[in-house]
Parts: structure tokens; C-alpha cells; sequence
């Protein structure tokens, strides 16, 4: 029987941190959250290596690290409002509801949401909803922070309208087959301010309208 608590413990350690992971609560949160509960049965000895796992035929949870890594650079206080792009199964919404005050986890796929609903329920602090990337959580919006959970060629337009004041948006842009780079974009009285912070990799997001992921 795999004992998951010591997998989380070992994950923490010698992924996240080797990784550069140095945020108390995100490493917490982590540490906390059964990582296992958000992959298929048959998968869950299988939910902390350091690699994709695949949740259907289409879609993957991404790897520990460089997952954390690009929460880490969204840097979530604990009264924000986030917007979880891409939650699929429900992993990523759990491990931000733990750093933030609220959290509204949007995906396209109505077989993996029916998934994070279930393990979500005791959640009180997520609402889960349905529907296209860039428009679903708007009328819950706006947002302190945004996260898109997966890489894209760039980032609607969209999106930076439901983002606050001061809000901030993390994703990973991968142009022309290159190598993903995670982005922050910081909203200001003077407008977006976009910053290129590390390398990763993370499944793609996958979208019905690539086209409207225009940046």
C-alpha cells in the first residue's frame, strides 16, 4: 500500500524545494493537499512523481514543480480573489484555496470538472464552473490574481480586463515550438506591465478558439 503522506513529504523535498521553492505557505499547502484524490484510481501510486500524469485521453495534471514554481511568482496573499484557468480535475483550485481567500476554478471539460467537484466539496472557499477560458469567471470577477494552469501561445485579451488594480496573472507562453516561459503580468495605473521570469513545462491548455489567445 503506497503510504502518500511520506510521498508528499518526499515531494516537497526534493522537488519543490531543489526547485526553488521557498514560499512557507505553498509549500504547506502542498504538503497538505492528497495530490492522489485528483488522478484516476488506477494512477494514484503514480500522483507524485515528477512528471505529467495522464487524467483522459487528452488532458494531463502537470508536474509538481514547475507547477508550484509559477504559483510562487503569482504571490498569493490569503485575502486575494483568484481565478484558476485550466483546473481540470481539481488539484491546482485545492492547493490555491489553501493560499488564497476565494478561488474560481474554470475548465471546458465537463467529465474532468464533475471530477474536482467531488473532491473539491469540502472546499468552501471554491466555485467551480464550466465554460470558455476567457469568459466563464468573468461575472465573478475582478480578480487579485489570475493563474492559467497550462501552456499557450499567448494570453486573451480578455483576461486582463478581469484582473484588479493591482492584480496580477501568471502563464506559460510557448511561441512557434519553443520552450514555455513563465510570464507575470502586473496590471497599474499605467496599464499591463509584462515580465519574463523562468523556463517550464506544463501539459497545453487546450482551447476551442486558439485564435482568441492573442496577446
Amino acid at each position: 500500500m503506497t503510504d502518500y503522506a511520506r510521498a508528499r513529504t518526499i515531494m516537497v523535498d526534493n522537488q519543490l524545494r531543489t526547485s526553488g521553492i521557498t514560499d512557507r505557505r505553498l509549500l504547506a499547502a502542498m504538503g497538505e493537499v492528497p495530490r492522489e484524490l485528483f488522478v484516476p484510481e488506477v494512477r494514484r501510486p503514480l500522483a507524485y512523481i515528477d512528471q505529467p500524469i495522464a487524467l483522459d485521453a487528452t488532458r494531463k495534471l502537470g508536474a509538481p514543480a514547475p507547477f508550484a514554481k509559477l504559483v510562487q511568482l503569482a504571490e498569493i496573499g490569503g485575502t486575494d480573489h483568484v481565478l484558476d484557468l485550466g483546473c481540470a480535475s481539481g488539484y491546482s483550485a485545492a492547493v490555491l484555496a489553501r493560499l488564497a481567500g476565494s478561488v474560481v476554478a474554470v475548465d471546458t471539460d465537463a467529465g474532468l470538472l464533475a471530477r474536482a467537484r467531488n473532491a473539491l466539496r469540502e472546499q468552501s472557499n471554491v466555485t467551480v464552473l464550466e465554460g470558455p477560458f476567457e469568459a466563464a469567471g468573468k461575472a465573478k470577477g475582478p480578480y487579485d490574481v489570475i493563474v492559467v494552469e497550462g501552456v499557450v501561445s499567448a494570453v486573451p485579451e480578455a483576461l486582463f480586463g478581469q484582473l484588479k488594480g493591482d492584480g496580477r496573472l501568471v502563464a506559460l507562453i510557448a511561441i512557434a515550438g519553443r520552450p514555455a516561459v513563465a510570464h507575470l503580468f502586473a496590471r497599474s495605473g499605467k496599464g499591463i506591465a509584462a515580465s519574463r521570469a523562468f523556463d517550464a513545462a506544463l501539459p497545453p491548455l487546450p482551447t476551442a478558439r486558439e485564435d482568441r489567445f492573442v496577446f
